[in-house]
């Protein structure tokens, strides 16, 4: 649940239709990166900071804005 949590604040960040167009554009670059869906999919800038935060319940209420910035 969090994870998704995370997932709507990046989505408000960027204003919903950038958020899906970015986490396209980069799904497809790392597909070609890495030639597997799933591991393409794990290492979207996105995912990766909400697979990381998912268990940190706290994680939203201290974290700066566009913070998946620091997964890329």
């Amino acid at each position: 649940m969090n994870h998704e949590k995370i997932h709507l604040r990046q989505q408000l960040e960027l204003l919903v239709i950038p958020f899906y167009v970015f986490y396209v554009v980069e799904f497809s670059i790392r597909l070609i990166q890495y030639k597997k869906w799933y591991l393409a999919y794990q290492n979207i800038s996105f995912e990766r900071e909400a697979f990381t935060k998912e268990k940190d319940l706290n994680y939203l209420k201290s974290r700066s804005f566009w913070s998946f910035r620091n997964y890329f």
